[in-house]
């Protein structure tokens, strides 16, 4: 059911219709998701007066972690849960139809990087691995399976494993290769490891943990080009809260695809929305969200572009530890 709605959603969406949709949407989930009109009631929003989507008041991160939050009544076919460290709660996102998912994010992947059957996709994810509940790993194995090929596959933390097996491909395959691992995973690899990937596309998805000391994302990007010997860094930027994600193809600036919209707020005050601040916190609006909330404010600093296109500067100084945490540039 989610799936169809979301198919027959997005083949309408564009910059001109986005507005439309996203009221459409912000209406619906007023009168279906009890977690989210609760938390405009206690704020005294009168949801009729709102025409805007720079109007609209967006949920706290945060209400993930204590709160169903859930649009209409159905039973979950699977709750992913965020990562952070051993004392953390963690936010849980309760999906209706996983292969809502499935078709969200190859979607988002055809649209940056074409057809996963072109690539030998390698994932150094060490610590969404130990979980079985990662939305991340679900995404990536869904995409390597897509891939169709025995080369692609996880890699927990046998860098020596991992170094061979690129080794073998870069010999072997006519494919290319994706790279795709936590920051502190790829870190640690490119210390034992000083390939030459220079023909490798190297996506990382955010993450130290504690297992490190906190770097810049251009500090880490800076150290992977010159380990690996490759032109740019990609990112993924994503989050359990959210069914889409946002990629860049370097310099940190992040694309969105077209049912997906950044907005950015003042630091001390939640409720005003100004693209044109130099920094703010991050807002997004995500029309994949049609089960949960599709209108998110979450605890990332960062800027926006006139295109549309964004940056992630860090973390509120008191907001939680998460895996995508990085400090100010």
């Amino acid at each position: 059911m989610m799936l169809k709605s979301f198919k027959s959603r997005v083949e309408k969406v564009s910059k001109l219709t986005f507005e439309k949709h996203a009221l459409e949407l912000f209406h619906f989930q007023v009168k279906n998701n009890p977690v989210y009109k609760a938390y405009l009631n206690s704020i005294e929003i009168d949801t009729d007066q709102i025409d805007s989507t720079f109007m609209i008041p967006f949920l706290p991160i945060s209400t993930f972690k204590y709160q169903t939050v859930k649009t209409g009544n159905w039973l979950e076919s699977k709750i992913y849960e965020s990562s952070g460290t051993t004392n953390d709660t963690q936010s849980k996102h309760y999906i209706e139809d996983e292969e809502l998912y499935n078709y969200i994010s190859e979607m988002i992947f055809k649209k940056f990087y074409g057809n996963p059957k072109d690539y030998e996709i390698l994932a150094l994810l060490p610590s969404y691995l130990e979980r079985s509940n990662s939305s991340l790993v679900h995404m990536i194995q869904n995409l390597i399976y897509k891939s169709g090929s025995e080369n692609s596959g996880f890699y927990l933390d046998d860098y020596d494993l991992l170094y061979r097996k690129i080794k073998d491909i870069l010999n072997r395959s006519d494919r290319k290769i994706i790279l795709w691992g936590v920051t502190f995973g790829l870190l640690d690899f490119a210390e034992k490891y000083d390939m030459d990937l220079k023909n490798v596309i190297i996506i990382e998805t955010g993450g130290m943990k504690g297992r490190r000391e906190e770097l810049t994302r251009p500090e880490i990007h800076n150290i992977l080009r010159t380990r690996f010997n490759v032109a740019k860094i990609h990112s993924e930027y994503g989050m359990t809260e959210l069914l889409s994600q946002a990629y860049s193809k370097g310099d940190g600036i992040f694309k969105v695809p077209p049912w997906m919209r950044v907005y950015i707020r003042e630091i001390y005050d939640p409720f005003s929305i100004n693209n044109q601040l130099n920094q703010g916190v991050i807002n997004i609006i995500d029309l994949a969200n049609v089960h949960s909330c599709a209108f998110i404010a979450t605890d990332d600093l960062g800027r926006i572009h006139p295109d549309g296109s964004f940056e992630v500067l860090g973390r509120l100084d008191n907001s939680d530890l998460r895996g995508c945490n990085l400090l100010l540039n």
